[in-house]
């Protein structure tokens, strides 16, 4: 009877001390989530940004890797949607908010107000409280022409929509696969509410008679016009302005007609276990700092701005060019929009990735 009294007791304390011992690491992943040294960062900014921009968090957080996952803002969308039950993104920052909507009514992100929300204006950030994305930025619909090619053929600088689809500038055009890019997208929408649905599609399947090719990203039509390629790119403001920059041939053409647009925005995933440090990189991304450098490439930013702080090439008033545009019902009709477009237009996209 004592012999097994002993080995009943012997057996307790192991338990005891092996539970003991199951706490503390339950403890110490505890403590290591909650200050986590690495974030996974899903982006649609342009390559060229990204750096630039991340400086100001790097020096305040040195210790944190940013793990970034960057690509178009289809690309992207539809990565976040495959990963849904398994979501790999801590944070999505500078992706289309019409994008943000959608993974929203998918109920993939986590409300979250970050420090200094307040300072958005109301038309750049969700109306929920607290916010499902904050935007950072807005960029629009805009032409970039060659005039150096477009001269070889004796032909005027397109000013508007109208003048896209006019018989001359026939083989002369790329634009950006809506269901691949943001900027593609948002001119797609745009076209539809400007025109009304029924008028859009006839103005776009007389574009397509104009199409060259439909690209994989916004910034390859503008990039193909300057490097003369073809005479027209339908791309952003700023890689067209960027181009124009480098010296090549090319004029910006914003449409009289007003530019489609959306907002580059961020938002948190909603995750099993949500690593503290996305909601600190939330926070950065709306800061003064971060905020002097989207105003360096993108007119308009989502908080009020200073006089006389918008960038070369772009006009006077910015807000003036873009059309009344309701960027929840683009979310909305966002998957059937690329349905249609697709069974119209896709064989003349290039091939993905």
């Amino acid at each position: 009877m004592k012999k097994w009294l002993g080995l009943f007791i012997t057996c307790m304390v192991l338990v005891s001390m092996l539970s003991a011992c199951g706490q503390g690491n339950k403890a110490g992943n505890e403590k290591a989530d909650s200050g986590s040294k690495e974030i996974t960062v899903y982006t649609a900014l342009e390559d060229d940004q990204i750096e630039a921009y991340l400086a100001s968090y790097k020096s305040a957080h040195p210790d944190m890797k940013v793990n970034i996952v960057r690509d178009s803002t289809g690309v992207i969308t539809a990565k976040l949607l495959a990963e849904k039950d398994n979501p790999v993104a801590d944070v999505v920052w500078g992706v289309a908010a019409t994008s943000l909507l959608v993974l929203d009514q998918n109920g993939m992100l986590e409300g979250y107000s970050p420090k200094g929300v307040e300072n958005v204006l109301p038309e750049f950030k969700d109306t929920q409280e607290p916010t499902h994305w904050v935007g950072i930025d807005a960029w629009e619909t805009a032409f970039l022409v060659n005039t150096t090619e477009l001269a070889k053929s004796n032909l005027p600088i397109p000013e508007s929509y109208a003048d896209l689809i006019k018989p001359e500038y026939k083989g002369m055009v790329v634009m950006p696969d809506p269901a691949a890019s943001g900027t593609g997208f948002l001119t797609v929408s745009g076209l539809r509410q400007l025109m009304g649905a029924d008028e859009a599609w006839n103005y776009m399947d007389k574009l397509n008679d104009n199409i060259a090719i439909y690209t994989q990203s916004g910034s390859k039509p503008a990039k193909m016009a300057a490097a003369g390629e073809y005479p027209i790119g339908i791309s952003f403001g700023y890689r067209a302005i960027e181009e124009k920059k480098k010296g090549a041939p090319v004029e910006v053409v914003f449409p009289k007609e007003g530019s489609g647009w959306d907002v580059e925005a961020n938002g948190l995933m909603k995750k099993a276990n949500i690593n503290p440090a996305a909601k600190e990189f939330l926070d950065w991304a709306i800061s003064d700092e971060p905020m002097k450098e989207y105003n360096k490439n993108y007119a308009i930013i989502s908080i009020k701005q200073e006089d006389g702080a918008i960038p070369d090439g772009y006009k006077a008033d910015p807000m003036s060019q873009l059309i009344k545009n309701d960027l929840v019902q683009s979310a909305k009709d966002r998957e059937a929009v690329l349905t249609e477009w697709q069974k119209r237009y896709q064989s003349k996209s290039e091939p993905k990735n």
